[in-house]
């Protein structure tokens, strides 16, 4: 079976959008037979030769299902920037029932102009600052990134001066030979961390945003220590059945039961180790059976808070020291000869 040709309405449609938009803003994929299954473009909205005043902008993407265009394609927004939840969904119904309008013939462009009218009905942008976290409202200056996230003019310029002087608290710190001149201070967006230019000294002349500037102060509610009770209770629920790591907790904990362990070290002796009395204990027979020297009044005794080899060593050096024998220790003799007399009688 052949495969169809593509259908010239398509052909004649990509020549077309080909001709209008630029070529870093069409994206066209095809597939293996080389025919078009998924075109993406970038709106804008319609500001004239402005384009600084685009603060909205929304990637439209147009699955060409088999069968286009007597099949309705699918209609995909994605990366909207500076736009509401409720203004996507809006412009994704419209886009699906202006497909469904045009079953048979091409909708490209009705797409694309059908998103370009929301997009110039809602270019202030909707949200909050990440800075401030307030909205925009009329009569607000505000500024567009280079990624199209909005802040306003004048919380943006005292997010970057307090990174670039933080950043140089930080530099300082560093000693002169580890410094490189070369990695200067950049600016981030607060949203994606993508690095942005800003004038700093222009955006710090703007006013505050009137939000800020009529903000009530603060004061806590019913309804917020309703919620606060809500909470302790479900915390202690939590807690109770372990659900909850305390940090410091733990680390007090750790160190009153290292605390204990030192203590009982103190109090109790170890298993490997032996205390006074039982080191004196074990060496009293010891001394009863071979010092009997002492009877006959020798001054020397054993130490008994050395260890058991090391009063055996002893001993066996004073039942050798018959070799250095002097004439004023008779009664040390006639005791080792008796000793040493039932190890020599025959059986």
């Amino acid at each position: 079976m052949a495969d169809p040709g593509i259908d010239e309405r398509v052909t004649d449609e990509i020549e077309a959008l080909k001709a209008i938009l630029l070529d870093h803003e069409l994206h066209i994929k095809e597939n293996r037979r080389g025919e078009p299954e998924c075109i993406e473009t970038i709106v804008f909205p319609s500001t004239g030769e402005d384009s600084q005043s685009q603060y909205v902008c929304v990637r439209l993407v147009v699955d060409l299902l088999p069968g286009y265009p007597d099949v309705s394609p699918r209609v995909t927004l994605r990366n909207p920037r500076g736009l509401h939840e409720d203004t996507v969904r809006l412009i994704q119904a419209d886009a699906e029932a202006k497909c469904q309008d045009f079953v048979g013939q091409p909708v490209m462009f009705e797409l694309i102009e059908l998103v370009r009218e929301h997009l110039t009905c809602s270019n202030l942008p909707s949200g909050q600052c990440a800075v401030c976290l307030y909205g925009f409202r009329e009569g607000d200056e505000f500024t567009k990134t280079e990624c199209y996230h909005h802040f306003h003019s004048h919380c943006l310029a005292a997010h970057v001066a307090a990174a670039e002087r933080h950043y140089r608290e930080e530099q300082e710190k560093v000693p002169l030979w580890q410094q490189d001149p070369k990695n200067k201070f950049q600016a981030i967006c607060p949203v994606c961390r993508e690095v942005i230019k800003c004038d700093v000294e222009n955006l710090s002349l703007a006013p505050p945003p009137f939000e800020v500037e009529t903000a009530k102060d603060f004061a806590v509610t019913a309804e917020l220590r309703e919620l606060q009770h809500e909470m302790a209770a479900l915390f202690l629920h939590q807690q109770q059945r372990g659900g909850i790591i305390d940090l410091e907790a733990e680390g007090v904990k750790m160190l009153l039961r290292t605390e204990e362990e030192s203590t009982g070290t103190v109090e109790e002796p170890s298993p490997s180790g032996t205390s006074l009395t039982a080191i004196q204990n074990q060496e009293e027979p010891v001394v009863t059976q071979v010092q009997h020297p002492q009877q006959f009044g020798t001054q020397h005794k054993p130490n008994q808070y050395q260890p058991r080899q090391s009063q055996q060593n002893h001993q066996r050096h004073n039942n050798h020291g018959h070799r250095n024998r002097g004439r004023g220790r008779p009664n040390y003799r006639r005791h080792f000869d008796r000793v040493r007399q039932p190890e020599t009688t025959p059986r």
